[in-house]
């Protein structure tokens, strides 16, 4: 329950939350959130005597939450906006609790590998973003001296592929140019983010096929993934350099990483709620909708992957959200694109999931929030902490719902969550202290300059 109390006019606060429960860097807790200027200005027990202009109380069905930060989002435009587009990219975000996201330098055209091409993407941005939104630059080949030049522009760092990227204006990066850019990359003091998968694994492992999961499962093996990110390891060892392994779906990799870490290498990881929710014993026959690369893996790699989450062997979830349009995603699995579309569901999936296993909100936070900001280098989002932007979720996480796709924001409604029961529903998001009506579109182009 939410109850608006009013107003006052001696407040020294724009706004005060009541919340019963409240995830806080020190766990789920009983606090006042307190908000001026768009900040969070106090955080205090529920007695603290706080006045506000305006002040919420929220009943103990409800938690408020921190805003999610994605950092894994194809928006597509310009170019393809079709397939996506700031709007409804943005919006869906909002819905889903996510109140920044970083979008990736593929699969707009002109791909975000210049500066004369993010000023275009940026331009397409203005103006329609719900959320906040922040850019990656690309690591192309023959791109190198263009690298500083883009993180002076204020991109976050750099997203490159060791494998073929599925569209050909974003070619992949050899092993020894990738280090090469790696290299660059940290002297500029920002991470280099790798889609790590061995393109000459991939290569001479079996053909897709056609409508068969499994015969999809096999031309993407785990050695592709194992390899490239082994690779990947020994050229941060080398180079002293950050480097951020997206989507990990091979559970295998995990020990390469952990061990790195220990050794003081400068890596860490990612997955995605597709990986810890679906397995590939489920995936039926021409269900192309769970396609995306790396593949959805054994249940048995899905155990080891909410192993290592709880572990800290990785260290984030975000969704990897790439929408296309229906009719790239019918036919035979070899065809169809490679993408899932959930930036809504991100939540409420990982959410359904880790509570079926015991994990907590606080752990869901850290993972969905604190993680990813910490990673890119956003450093007044994904806590409800004093000097924190006011972004904010109030979440019922006892609230059950079925995915009906006519609901969702995403421009089209292709997901492999539809038809399937979650838990957990958000019931606002607010920006800057401020809620998401889905009419102003208030969201900044942020900059890890001034993040």
């Amino acid at each position: 329950m939410i109850t608006v109390e009013g107003e006052s006019a001696l407040a020294v606060l724009d706004l005060l939350l009541r919340a019963p429960r409240v995830v806080t860097p020190a766990g789920e807790e009983a606090r006042c959130v307190g908000v001026r200027g768009g900040r969070i200005a106090a955080v205090e027990s529920l007695s603290a005597g706080l006045e506000a202009n305006q002040v919420v109380a929220l009943g103990d069905d409800v938690v408020l939450l921190p805003g999610l930060v994605d950092t894994h989002v194809h928006v597509n435009e310009p170019g393809r906006t079709d397939w996506e587009g700031f709007a409804t990219a943005t919006r869906a975000a909002a819905a889903g609790g996510v109140t920044t996201i970083l979008e990736m330098p593929l699969n707009a055209i002109p791909p975000t590998v210049d500066v004369g091409a993010l000023a275009t993407k940026r331009n397409a941005a203005a103006g329609q973003c719900f959320v906040d939104v922040g850019f990656w630059g690309g690591a192309v080949p023959g791109n190198r001296d263009s690298l500083p030049a883009l993180q002076e522009a204020g991109v976050f760092g750099f997203k490159c592929f060791l494998s073929p990227s599925g569209v050909e204006e974003f070619p992949p990066l050899g092993y020894r140019e990738f280090e090469e850019q790696l290299r660059v990359a940290g002297g500029l003091g920002v991470p280099m983010l790798v889609h790590a998968e061995d393109a000459g694994v991939i290569d001479r492992a079996p053909a897709a096929g056609g409508r068969g999961y499994g015969d999809f499962l096999r031309s993407r093996p785990r050695d592709a993934e194992n390899l490239a990110i082994a690779q990947v390891v020994e050229a941060a060892r080398r180079t002293g350099a950050k480097a951020h392994v997206v989507h990990l779906s091979s559970a295998d990799a995990m020990t390469t990483i952990r061990r790195a870490r220990d050794d003081g290498v400068s890596v860490t990881g990612e997955t995605c709620p597709h990986y810890l929710c679906f397995t590939a014993e489920e995936i039926p026959d021409g269900a192309t909708q769970f396609k995306c690369c790396p593949p959805i893996r054994e249940a048995s790699n899905r155990d080891l992957l909410w192993a290592g989450l709880a572990e800290g062997a990785i260290d984030m979830i975000v969704t990897d959200h790439s929408p296309c349009p229906p009719d790239l995603k019918v036919g035979d699995f070899d065809r169809a694109w490679g993408g899932i579309s959930s930036l809504q569901l991100g939540l409420p999936a990982v959410w359904t999931e880790a509570r079926r296993r015991g994990r907590t909100l606080a752990e869901v936070v850290r993972w969905m929030a604190e993680g990813p900001a910490a990673m890119a280098g956003l450093h007044r989002k994904g806590r409800v902490a004093v000097g924190y932007d006011a972004d904010l979720v109030l979440f019922s996480p006892d609230t059950q719902f079925v995915v009906e796709p006519s609901t969702l924001y995403h421009r089209h409604a292709v997901t492999p969550y539809a038809g399937r029961s979650l838990t957990g529903v958000v019931r606002s998001t607010w920006l800057r202290g401020v809620p998401v009506d889905g009419d102003d579109a208030r969201g900044r182009l942020v900059t890890r300059a001034v993040a």
